[in-house]
């Protein structure tokens, strides 16, 4: 099904007894992550905090280096006098489990959208002129919900604030750990368009309050927004965005997914709604976002500008530093008459973000087994935080052959940031931790099945010898064949039983009382 906004999708939630309403005050310093931090952690519910109150936000000074050391989220006791009443709830952990990922989607599983996207690209042709008629209706059915629509009837400009009027402190922004450098928009949707193709991109970037009209802009160095920035700056020109907040989650789902170059990431929404999104132009710059967002900052970017961002508490477990990034400059704010603020927090997994990414894994394998064949499964583990590890099984066909599928992945899209790919054969089950530790331990020698390269890495990791750029291992974890990498003993056969005994064991085991 097709949200008609993200309230509608809160609504969905609480009738379906997976949301939360906390009555009770609650601070956006701090106290909003703590009590997040809890739940996601206990596989709880959603969450709708309706009384965020505390200090008013401290506007940060006017020389970049010294703005975190101002803030009140590093000197609590230095933020003015009085209690503030935001009058916005918070929505968090919206999409913190399996059954909530799957909602946020419109479907009873998530995995369905991964199968559609497998009948979608299956390469044979169809036999004969009534399975083409088919295919080709069945095509027809998923392209007519595709692409957005432009409407007049916008929610997101019911109220419009412009000039002096804009003042972001007045939104509950959450500060979420001791030592961030500020309140951060956690869930933000960044929308710019390529300066020279116009083409539309929608990313996940946060956004560090700076002042009631200024903000961070964490573009990193290997994302598409970077590469608008940059391609404005050879022109002379500033960068236009919008950072949109709220919508139908599918938006914010297709945001975070690693499609390919060219899907436009509302094209991409409205094949998992299943319905148009319906689009705005936005009222003081030249880019269409959602009609039925709840909130949008509308501004521009100087390329040549830069300001220190961080530190934040990250999805790694650790605080990324401060560092130099791009600034937003914010020109008009426009809303819904009663927004709710969508936040997630990061830090220490299992979070919330955990099950997003499960939901990438599983819906774009489709997309991974159409570049890959050979691959099996694959398990990118959220303790690992998806981008340092994967477990992948293959369908092994020749000696060196888990060599390959490393080297495939790590020249994949955003899994070119794996840092450590092991590789089994197609009977283990990856999603297993028990079975691929039992395998790894039994089938990989460390002096003999270890592939080590170098290459891109997530910017966000600290481990790394430099920004970006640093160190890569694989593992065979699969049975050798006779001559693989000087193996020339024979290779042992797992423990199975016989299939005949299993099956006489199975049909006699009610009987049993086990």
């Amino acid at each position: 099904m097709a949200y008609r906004d993200f309230q509608h999708f809160l609504e969905q939630l609480e009738a379906k007894g997976e949301l939360k309403r906390i009555k009770e005050p609650l601070s956006p310093y701090l106290e909003i992550t703590e009590v997040a931090d809890r739940v996601m952690k206990s596989d709880g519910p959603a969450l709708l905090i309706e009384n965020p109150v505390g200090a008013p936000h401290r506007l940060s000074t006017p020389d970049p280096m010294s703005a975190v050391m101002n803030h009140p989220s590093i000197h609590p006791d230095a933020a003015p006098m009085g209690v503030h009443t935001y009058g916005i709830p918070v929505a968090i952990n919206t999409m913190g489990s399996r059954r909530r990922m799957s909602l946020a989607l419109g479907v009873e599983d998530f995995e369905e959208h991964g199968e559609r996207l497998r009948e979608l690209l299956k390469p044979e042709m169809p036999k004969g002129a009534r399975q083409l008629g088919r295919k080709l209706m069945s095509l027809l059915q998923e392209a007519k919900g595709v692409p957005p629509k432009e409407t007049s009837n916008a929610k997101c400009q019911e109220v419009v604030m412009q000039g002096e009027d804009v003042d972001l402190t007045q939104l509950p922004i959450l500060t979420c750990w001791p030592e961030d450098g500020g309140p951060f928009i956690t869930l933000p949707l960044v929308f710019t368009n390529d300066p020279n193709t116009g083409k539309r991109n929608i990313g996940m970037y946060r956004i560090q309050l700076y002042d009631r009209n200024t903000t961070g802009m964490h573009w990193q160095m290997h994302k598409t927004g970077m590469r608008h920035m940059e391609e404005a700056g050879a022109k002379k020109k500033p960068i236009e965005a919008c950072v949109v907040l709220g919508g139908d989650p599918a938006i914010t789902f297709s945001a975070i997914s690693p499609l390919p170059p060219g899907i436009d990431e509302l094209l991409f929404a409205g094949f998992l709604r299943r319905e148009r999104v319906p689009v705005v132009k936005a009222k003081t710059v030249d880019i269409m976002v959602p009609a039925d967002a709840e909130i949008v900052l509308e501004g521009f970017v100087n390329p040549e500008e830069r300001r220190l961002e961080g530190p934040f508490g990250d999805h790694t477990g650790y605080y990324s530093l401060a560092d130099q990034f791009p600034v937003f400059h914010v020109t008009c704010v426009t809303q819904r008459q009663k927004p709710v603020y969508p936040a997630t927090i990061v830090g220490v997994p299992p979070m919330e973000d955990g099950w997003m990414g499960k939901a990438v894994e599983r819906i774009f394998m489709p997309l991974i087994q159409m570049t890959v064949p050979e691959i099996v499964d694959m398990n990118l583990p959220v303790a690992a935080c998806f981008h340092n590890v994967a477990f992948v099984s293959i369908r092994k066909k020749y000696p060196g052959h888990a060599y390959k599928v490393m080297n495939a992945i790590w020249g994949l899209g955003q899994l070119a940031f794996t840092k450590m790919v092991y590789v089994f054969d197609e009977d283990c089950d990856v999603q297993n931790l028990d079975e691929v530790l039992f395998r790894l331990g039994a089938n990989c020698d460390p002096g003999r099945d270890v592939l080590v390269s170098k290459g891109p890495i997530d910017q966000l990791d600290h481990a790394s010898q430099g920004m970006g750029f640093g160190g890569k291992i694989g593992f065979d974890c699969t049975h050798k064949w006779p001559g693989e990498n000087g193996f020339h003993r024979d290779y042992p056969k797992i423990i199975r039983m016989s299939e005949d005994v299993r099956r006489h064991i199975d049909e006699m085991w009610p009987k049993l009382g086990l």
